[in-house]
């Protein structure tokens, strides 16, 4: 099955893009004289967590394009993860289960209409793929935030030339430090809330015959801060460097993450709030999984919290409240990602960059099933799975994936004239394996290890495979004296999928194991955009471009009952931005205005899993189309009135994104006909009008800074019909640097730093799983959080 799809601007868009590329190549003779860039004076604010222009709002960008500095990321808590740095940009929503956003699952990122699996991420030229936790994969289990240069961020309108199949405009780009020129190294140790440990190594080599490098390492154990468990991460990186003797460089680069962590529940509202009538007595944000198996009970005795009754003819632990135990609800990660990049000049004004990678990923995931719900589908598989048994009570889920992800980019870059025409392609392969069993344990106990010699029942075992060819062509003309900048380019993507083997229990029950195929292309998505400096320091900006997604969530999709499943059509946006930005003595800004419209866009839900204490599983459903519209306003100040001892930043957004289609739930529907939702005109959940941060940071002296920030939410509703909303929120972080520039001994530099993050202790609800026309689950936010740090060079 081929899906095309085609903007109704197409025409007018391939108009221009002719034009232009004509343009050229027309005047290419009369341009060798012009200027090949356009730069503005340097920023004049300067302070450890301010930056250049370029960097701060995106100077020369026909885009909005704005960066975290290497210095913010550095005064952040030691540990956090590249995702929740995102929060610090403008209209970036970042929600996450512990203040280092560590817990992959209670992860969300939303900005604009976009959300965190409709964004496209990179590192240092290798594109991520999915954001999916089983399967993909996520940027924050590749990178270490000592070991980033910066981040860059476009919210609405990726440049056309960054590989990715899952953004529908956004791109946010990880660029690693080069390895030094001399040998040393920087280490840190931190200490924190939860008993949290986290050590930090990096070790330059130096350079040598042109070859240089480092080797680095994290560690972090900590404890789960709403109830039992722990988290355990070791985390290496590695970059390898050679400078050719006519110019550019060979990069290898590789990095490996092992991660294992303890799952924590997400929660309704009345159970929050305590009116939902818990068996064991929770509420509030610490709800969590149980910590100790309680006492069984005898058949028809009152259920407590203590005292768990079997079910009428069931075993000893055949009561669903079993499921609660902690030890049923883990997760584990191992990735591997090796990377090769050659930049090299052909000849003159003609550049070459091209990058092979290649990602091994394993791991697996357990979570509970209740003894009713195990019996259920061990009698339906009963007599056509070979080799099951019957339930002895409580069931350990076991979920195993395993991939490789290999693929290539190469991008030509010729200097013509005043054109700069760059070309490129890219080329992967994403092959996925995912099984997912229930095994019974000994004596059927939650405390009982598992017998995977015992499978009463089977879920999946399928394969699924994601080929991408991908092509781009663009034009950056630089006119008017180098004062204006003019980009023009398209994408052309073409996405083969196929899965096959056993999707789901039904599959098994009929001895099939389909092979369904999908293929998603458009040859022209084009962008266009210009940025015009009005003087030395102001620009003007304004861009437009149309982009195509792989369908999130396709294996779920496909994993339906029915051997023969419709492709869902890919998600497509339009996106328009004009923007406004400056560069003056003492402050910086940038302004924008945008528009974005989603048609056939596919929104992730979560339902409870039958007998899973709690567990959800995601599905997706088309909600037709969805308009989004807003302002971003980002800057900083550095007063003159404080003689260069304090500065200011702020962002400020404001985002309504609504549907603009009725939709049919067939999730909700028990019969043939789908239930009709009325949906036209309400806002999208989960993305707040308002989003706002602020901070200031004092320098009295050398060696000490100090830095407040607060950040602000506004509510936000959490299904389709806004039946049910959650409070908008404000959090206020704080941290102190002492002893910046210090050094003795060996050591270059050392300093302590103390992070403190929610102050005042806010307690709120953060991630939401989205629902259709229910309540709502949702993960508590983490309590106040104190870490502290120290760190030496060498």
């Amino acid at each position: 099955m081929t899906i095309r799809t085609r903007s109704l601007a197409t025409s007018r868009l391939r108009a221009l893009l002719l034009t232009a590329t004509l343009l050229g190549s027309a005047t290419s003779a009369l341009a060798q004289q012009a200027d090949k860039t356009a730069e503005l004076d340097t920023l004049v604010v300067t302070g450890k967590r301010l930056s250049e222009a370029s960097v701060a709002i995106g100077t020369d960008h026909a885009t909005a394009t704005v960066s975290i500095t290497r210095e913010a990321l550095l005064s952040a808590p030691a540990g956090i993860t590249g995702l929740k740095m995102l929060e610090s940009l403008p209209g970036f929503n970042v929600q996450a289960n512990d203040a280092l956003g560590m817990y992959e699952f209670g992860n969300s990122v939303s900005v604009r209409a976009f959300n965190f699996q409709q964004i496209g991420f990179l590192l240092d030229n290798i594109p991520m793929g999915r954001s999916d936790q089983f399967g993909g994969s996520p940027i924050y289990r590749y990178v270490d935030n000592e070991n980033l240069m910066r981040v860059t961020a476009s919210a609405g309108a990726g440049d056309v030339a960054l590989p990715s199949y899952a953004s529908l405009g956004p791109i946010v780009d990880y660029f690693t430090q080069a390895p030094a020129k001399t040998a040393g190294g920087a280490f840190s140790g931190t200490l924190g809330s939860d008993h949290l440990r986290r050590g930090f190594l990096r070790l330059e080599l130096g350079e040598h015959g042109g070859f240089s490098g480092y080797v680095s390492g994290s560690w972090i154990k900590g404890d789960l801060w709403r109830g039992p468990g722990t988290i355990d991460r070791k985390h290496y990186e590695g970059k390898l460097k050679y400078a050719l003797p006519k110019g550019g460089d060979i990069t290898f680069q590789t990095v490996h993450n092992d991660y294992y962590d303890y799952d924590s529940p997400s929660i309704t509202l009345a159970q929050y709030n305590g009116t939902a009538g818990d068996v064991f007595g929770r509420s509030g944000r610490y709800f969590a999984y149980l910590g100790i198996v309680p006492t069984p009970g005898a058949a028809g005795t009152p259920l407590s919290a203590t005292n768990l009754p079997a079910v009428a003819g069931g075993p000893v632990y055949s009561n669903a409240n079993y499921a609660q135990y902690y030890k049923f609800a883990v997760n584990s990660r191992k990735d591997h990602l090796y990377g090769l990049t050659l930049n090299t000049p052909i000849v003159d004004d003609l550049d070459l960059t091209t990058t092979a990678y290649y990602e091994d990923k394993g791991g697996y995931g357990v979570s509970p099933e209740a003894y009713s719900t195990s019996l259920a589908s061990y009698t339906a598989e009963k007599g056509i799975v070979a080799g099951i048994v019957a339930p002895r009570g409580i069931q350990y889920g076991l979920s195993g994936i395993d991939g490789l992800r290999k693929g290539v980019t190469a991008k030509l870059a010729w200097h013509v004239g005043f054109n700069k025409i760059e070309t490129g392609l890219w080329l992967e392969d994403d092959d996925y394996h995912r099984t997912q069993n229930r095994y019974n344990v000994q004596d059927g106990n939650p405390d009982g290890a598992p017998l995977f010699s015992e499978r009463v029942h089977a879920q999946r075992d399928y394969k699924s495979v994601r080929q991408t060819q991908q092509f781009f062509l663009k034009d950056t003309l630089t006119l008017l004296e180098a004062k204006l900048k003019v980009e023009v380019g398209f994408k052309a993507t073409d996405i083969d999928y196929k899965i096959s083997g056993y999707r789901n229990p039904n599959d098994y029950i009929n001895s099939r194991q389909p092979t369904l195929k999908a293929k998603w292309k458009d040859s022209f998505l084009p962008q266009v955009g210009a940025v015009y400096s009005l003087t030395g320091r102001d620009q003007v900006f304004a861009s437009y471009s149309e982009n195509m997604a792989l369908p999130r969530g396709a294996d779920d999709i496909f994993s339906a009952a029915s051997p023969t499943v419709a492709a869902p059509a890919p998600e497509t946006s339009t996106n328009w931005e004009l923007g406004y930005r400056a560069n003056h003595k003492t402050f910086n800004a940038s302004i924008v205005a945008y528009q974005t419209q989603f048609k056939n866009r596919l929104q992730a839900f979560a339902a409870p899993v039958p007998g899973g204490g709690g567990i959800t599983e995601t599905y997706y459903q088309n909600v037709g189309a969805v308009k989004a519209k807003g302002v971003e306003l980002s800057g900083q100040w550095k007063p003159e009135i404080f003689a260069g001892k304090a500065y200011l930043n702020a962002n400020v957004s404001y985002n309504s994104a609504k549907f603009q289609d009725d939709v049919l739930n067939y999730r909700a529907s028990t019969t043939a006909s789908p239930v009709t939702l009325s949906i036209a005109g309400k806002k999208v959940p989960d993305f707040p009008d308002w989003v706002f941060t602020t901070g200031v940071t004092v320098e009295p002296f050398d060696g000490l800074l100090f830095n407040v920030s607060a950040r602000h939410l506004e509510s936000r509703f959490t299904n389709f019909v806004n039946s049910e909303k959650v409070d908008g929120y404000t959090i206020v972080n704080a941290y102190v640097d002492i002893g910046d520039g210090f050094a003795a001994g060996p050591f270059s530099q050392i300093k302590a730093r103390v992070n403190i993050d929610n102050i005042f202790d806010k307690d709120y609800l953060g991630t939401i799983n989205t629902t259709v026309n229910t309540p709502a689950s949702f993960r508590p936010a983490p309590p106040r959080t104190i870490q502290f740090t120290i760190s030496a060079d060498f």
